[in-house]
């Protein structure tokens, strides 16, 4: 009797216990299902932003493409086009691009990108982001997930698992902000010899800083027109004013009245200015600079040179006419022929329209009007931007 009374207590034991794990594992799978429910939407809030990020990205340097061609007095497209042409090249970018559940990220051309000013602060010693400032160098993407009720691609994230919980979506925004930076020099990535070519690059043709500023002010002629759409370049308007680089005079040209300058070995000869005019600065021409000439704080360069321009670089000069390269200008010289010493002051943008380098010399002319600049050599700096500024290859600072 006894034996069976224990028999029916560690039965009960039995059954009970048994119904304590049935109700432990039911709550441990709730829990284990709560938390893989949590990670997939986790994850997909996770993926879908970084997806956006990259796209915002992607779209504040795609903009930027159009920022770089109407940049400056090179630039014959108004503030209001360049502003319309940047705004729309961001939404076409960010639509190439997926995040979360959409195949094409929206962005709203107004809403979501904005224009503005990078520049160098020399008195508090930092970069200003002047927003809505032109000329323009700055573009900022914000892309959005945080739309209520929105029928665009910007309303808010629908979750998975989440609405047992209570809670049916996600917000998310993203922004990128990516800059050109002004330019101080240029560089071809070696100092003995082995560094690429630099092209389009810095031609060795140097023109006096008063004619730049002139030309900077309104002061010039306008009798050529470039067809940004062909390449083509004409006789006529394009409201793009032009200067001319050949050393003005009759029968003797003046010392120091403009002329070549050897970046290299001094008394570069008319092949090195021939190869650096068709294919840019390499690092053999850098390697007595330290591999880059720059001029940055309000510094200068000294380049022996040689006053005039000879004829035997026409045809290369032909060659590279309508194509964006950058010149130096000078504020001083000293020196006769090719004894003259040039003290550079900046780098700018230009593009030769006409060139003539026979004849009498009141008859030769290399006539360039301003571009915008935009090169892979170019070394960023710190300094304040203007409308002729050059500038280094487009970069991301947030």
């Amino acid at each position: 009797m006894r034996i069976q009374v224990l028999q029916n207590r560690h039965a009960e034991m039995f059954r009970n216990r048994r119904g304590s794990i049935l109700v432990l594992s039911v709550f441990v799978m709730v829990v284990v299902l709560g938390f893989a429910a949590f990670a997939i939407d986790v994850g997909f809030i996770t993926l879908t932003k970084a997806q956006l990020q990259n796209t915002s990205d992607a779209a504040a340097l795609g903009a930027l493409i159009e920022i770089a061609d109407g940049y400056g007095v090179g630039s014959n497209m108004t503030d209001a086009q360049v502003k319309a042409a940047t705004q729309q090249a961001a939404v076409d970018v960010a639509a190439l691009n997926r995040a979360g559940e959409q195949h094409a990220v929206y962005a709203e051309s107004v809403r979501d990108v904005r224009l503005g000013q990078y520049t160098w602060n020399s008195t508090t010693g930092q970069w200003d982001q002047l927003w809505d400032v032109s000329p323009y160098n700055m573009v900022e993407v914000t892309l959005h997930r945080d739309q209520s009720g929105s029928t665009n691609g910007d309303r808010p994230l629908d979750l998975f698992f989440a609405p047992v919980l209570g809670v049916d979506e996600a917000t998310l925004e993203v922004a990128s902000t990516a800059v050109l930076q002004p330019g101080v020099g240029f560089s071809s990535g070696g100092v003995n010899g082995s560094g690429p070519s630099c092209s389009p690059g810095v031609l060795p043709i140097t023109l006096d800083l008063e004619s730049w500023t002139d030309l900077m002010n309104g002061i010039g002629h306008d009798h050529y027109a470039y067809n940004e759409a062909t390449g083509a370049i004409t006789s006529g308007s394009d409201g793009i004013l032009e200067v001319n680089l050949y050393p003005y005079g009759v029968q003797e040209l003046p010392p120091g009245n403009r002329g070549t300058v050897d970046i290299g070995n001094n008394n570069n000869s008319t092949a090195d200015i021939s190869r650096q005019i068709l294919y840019g600065l390499n690092g053999q021409d850098l390697a007595p600079f330290g591999g880059e000439i720059r001029i940055e704080n309000g510094g200068t360069l000294l380049l022996n040179g040689d006053t005039g321009l000879s004829a035997g670089i026409k045809d290369e000069l032909e060659a590279i006419k309508g194509q964006p390269r950058a010149i130096p200008i000078f504020s001083a010289v000293s020196g006769p022929g090719n004894n003259a010493m040039y003290t550079i002051v900046k780098f700018v943008g230009i593009r030769i329209l006409y060139v003539k380098l026979t004849g009498k010399p009141a008859d030769k002319q290399v006539i360039v009007q301003p571009v915008p600049y935009v090169g892979d050599c170019v070394i960023p700096g710190n300094v304040a931007v203007g409308p002729d500024t050059i500038f280094a290859p487009s970069s991301l600072i947030n």
